[in-house]
């Protein structure tokens, strides 16, 4: 029977997917590209999984930092790589930069394919103990009294630090002077200089600040209080429909096959508990959670349209 042109033409395309969903993984080393600069606490997770991974799976697992573009650059190595051997190791920035950028060169839902959620944590919403904000009740009377005259720094305009505040402004109907600085680093030395009010950030950064007496946690972003965090409040609590975490996650360029994807979530996930990582990112206020693919695509689902939300009613423009 003679086939039909389309047929023919279709064909090795076909084969083609064919053999790649079937060709043996991994064939040689897996980089783990990581969207910010070195040194970063991603890169804490990034690593202890890298060196697990290069165990159980018989390549080396290289993690390789590209900042840029607010995370965008990195994301896009990894889409235009095309290669299940190029793995991104990224933030919940992934899900807020379709928010924020007119064209942030991916799509997360076309482009990417979750493979698991690695970790999450809540940010804590940071004073200097001087600092006459009382607590979250009287921060909120103050913002509503004088709108814009308390201010907040973040690691950068477009973080995930930055929207916290903004998502508490749009849920509080308050209005809070944001003011970005190039990391968290300056965010910080910023607070401390009195060039700010309020510091937003994560609580593997703020909790050394807060033990040591330096930093006053005001209140916690996650929907319920922290064991790391005893007695601070969660946002939540005075603000209904208020939660936000920094999450952690692994994605596949588009067309990873999802033999991949179960392998690679199947070698980490024994990880999630009674591991050194584990115990860490307890100690810092986060969860490690490593279940499967699943989760991170219910979460990517929730959060772009909501950051799209965010981003228009407190009108952080597009760039």
């Amino acid at each position: 029977m003679k086939l039909p042109r389309r047929a023919l033409l279709a064909a090795p395309a076909l084969l083609s997917l064919g053999a790649r969903a079937q060709a043996p993984w991994p064939t040689r080393s897996i980089r783990f590209i990581v969207p910010f600069a070195a040194g970063g606490p991603v890169e804490v997770p990034a690593r202890f999984i890298a060196e697990s991974l290069t165990g159980s799976l018989g390549q080396p697992v290289i993690v390789e930092t590209r900042p840029g573009a607010g995370g965008a650059l990195g994301i896009q190595t990894v889409v235009q790589a095309n290669d299940p051997h190029t793995l991104l190791f990224t933030t919940s920035s992934v899900a807020i930069l379709p928010a924020l950028m007119r064209d942030p060169g991916y799509d997360p839902f076309r482009d990417l394919v979750p493979i698991t959620m690695i970790s999450d944590a809540p940010m804590a919403l940071l004073a200097k103990p001087d600092n006459p904000i009382r607590d979250l009740a009287d921060l909120l009377a103050r913002a509503r009294a004088r709108p814009g005259a308390i201010s907040y720094a973040s690691s950068g305009a477009g973080s995930t630090t930055h929207l916290g505040g903004a998502l508490l402004g749009v849920r509080a109907g308050v209005e809070l002077l944001h003011v970005p600085y190039r990391g968290a680093g300056q965010a910080v030395n910023a607070l401390y200089a009195g060039d700010t009010d309020l510091l937003v950030t994560g609580t593997i950064e703020a909790l050394p600040h807060v033990r040591e007496g330096r930093l006053r946690a005001i209140a916690v972003t996650s929907a319920e209080r922290v064991a790391a965090l005893p007695g601070v409040p969660a946002i939540g609590e005075a603000v209904p429909g208020y939660a936000m975490t920094i999450w952690y996650a692994m994605l596949g360029p588009r067309g990873t096959p999802s033999e991949v994807v179960a392998r690679l979530a199947r070698e980490v996930a024994p990880l999630a508990s009674g591991t050194p990582l584990a115990r860490r990112m307890e100690e810092s206020g986060a969860r490690l959670l490593l279940d499967g693919p699943q989760r991170l695509a219910e979460r990517m689902r929730a959060e772009v349209p909501q950051w799209r939300e965010v981003a228009q009613a407190a009108g952080i423009r597009a760039e």
